[in-house]
C-alpha cells in the first residue's frame, strides 16, 4: 500500500510491510471501543442472565469447574487430600456431574495422576513460569514437558504479556507455538492476563494472536493479579473466538478464571458464552471455569443446602 503526502508525490518506500502477525490481525475487527463492549455486556446481563438462573445450568456449570489449588502452601499432602475430595464426590453425589479438571502446579502432577480415580477428570498444570511467564523459554519448555511426563493432560501457560505490550507479536507467537509443540496432542490454554492488557482492543489482539499460535483455549487471568476475569474481557474474548471460528473453522475453548466468587458470576459468564458463541460452546469441553471457591457455592445451590464439600 502506498501513501500520499502533501508534496503531491507518490511514496512507496515509507510504509513498512505488514508482518505476518499484523496481516493475520488485519482480517479481524480489532479497533473496538471499551464503551461499546461495556454497553453490550450491560445489555446481556440485564436482558438474558435471568433465563439461565436455573438448576440445569448450575449443574452444567458444576461440571465445567476446573477445581484449582495454586497456593504457596500447597504440599503433597494437601494436594492428595484435594484429589481425594474429587474421588469422594463421585461416590457421594453419583447423580451430579463431577468437576471437569483438577488444576495444580507441575510439581504435583504426579500426585494427582497417581491418586485420581474418576474417569473423565482432566489434570491441568499451570506451566511456563506461572504466573509471571518471566523465564527463559528453555525453562518453560522443560517445565511443560515434565508436567506432561508426570501425568498432566492439559497445560495452562501465560502469554508473555510484556512482549505483547511492547509490540513484539512475533516473540509472543513464537513462545506460544514452541510450547504448543511440546504439548502435542495435549490441550493448551493460553492465559492472557486481561487485567494487564487494559483495553478491549488489546484483549482482542491478544486473543487472536494466541489462537493463531496454537492455543486450544484462551483463558482470562491467572487469578494472581487484579483485576482478574471481568465480563467485559470475556465478551471480547468470545467475540474473538467466534470470528476466528468463522475465518478458520477451528473451534477454540474459553476459560474465565480468577475472581469467580459467586454463582451469579458463573451465570454471567455462561450467558455471555451462550449469547456470543451459541450452544456449540455450552459443553464442559469448550467452556471451563477456573476457580477454587465456586464449586462449593454451585453444589450448595444444586442440592439446596450450604455445603463445604471441596
Amino acid at each position: 500500500m502506498s501513501e500520499h503526502c502533501n508534496c503531491g508525490h507518490h511514496h512507496d518506500h515509507e510504509e513498512k510491510p505488514l508482518s505476518k502477525y499484523e496481516q493475520a490481525l488485519s482480517k479481524y475487527r480489532t479497533n473496538i471501543s471499551d464503551d461499546e463492549v461495556r454497553n453490550a455486556v450491560r445489555q446481556i446481563i440485564a436482558e438474558k442472565v435471568h433465563e439461565n438462573d436455573n438448576l440445569e445450568v448450575k449443574k452444567f456449570l458444576l461440571g465445567s469447574v476446573e477445581l484449582t489449588t495454586l497456593k504457596t502452601t500447597d504440599s503433597e499432602d494437601s494436594v492428595l487430600a484435594f484429589t481425594e475430595r474429587v474421588n469422594q464426590f463421585d461416590e457421594s453425589y453419583p447423580d451430579l456431574p463431577h468437576v471437569a479438571t483438577i488444576c495444580v502446579y507441575p510439581c504435583f502432577a504426579k500426585t494427582v495422576s497417581e491418586s485420581l480415580e474418576v474417569d473423565g477428570v482432566e489434570i491441568a498444570c499451570v506451566s511456563g513460569s506461572f504466573p509471571s511467564s518471566q523465564a527463559l523459554i528453555e525453562v518453560k519448555v522443560a517445565e511443560t514437558a515434565l508436567a506432561i511426563k508426570d501425568g498432566a493432560t492439559e497445560i495452562d501457560i501465560v502469554m508473555p504479556v510484556g512482549k505483547f505490550l511492547s509490540g513484539d507479536y512475533e516473540g509472543v507467537a513464537d513462545e506460544i507455538e514452541e510450547l504448543k509443540a511440546v504439548c502435542g496432542e495435549h490441550k493448551m490454554k493460553v492465559i492472557l492476563e486481561t487485567g494487564c492488557l487494559k483495553t478491549a482492543e488489546n484483549i482482542k489482539k491478544a486473543s487472536l494472536l494466541a489462537m493463531y499460535s496454537g492455543a486450544d483455549y484462551i483463558k482470562t487471568s491467572t487469578g494472581k493479579l487484579e483485576p482478574a476475569a471481568t465480563p467485559e474481557a470475556a465478551y471480547v474474548m468470545c467475540q474473538a473466538i467466534k470470528e476466528y471460528y468463522e475465518e478458520t473453522g477451528i473451534q477454540i475453548g474459553f476459560k474465565p478464571a480468577g475472581g469467580l466468587n459467586s454463582v451469579m458470576d458463573a451465570l454471567i459468564y455462561y450467558t455471555i458464552v451462550k449469547e456470543v458463541l451459541g450452544e456449540k460452546w455450552l459443553t464442559n469441553e469448550w467452556l471451563r471455569l477456573g476457580t477454587s471457591r465456586l464449586a462449593n457455592l454451585l453444589l450448595s445451590e444444586v442440592i439446596g443446602e450450604e455445603t463445604k464439600f471441596f
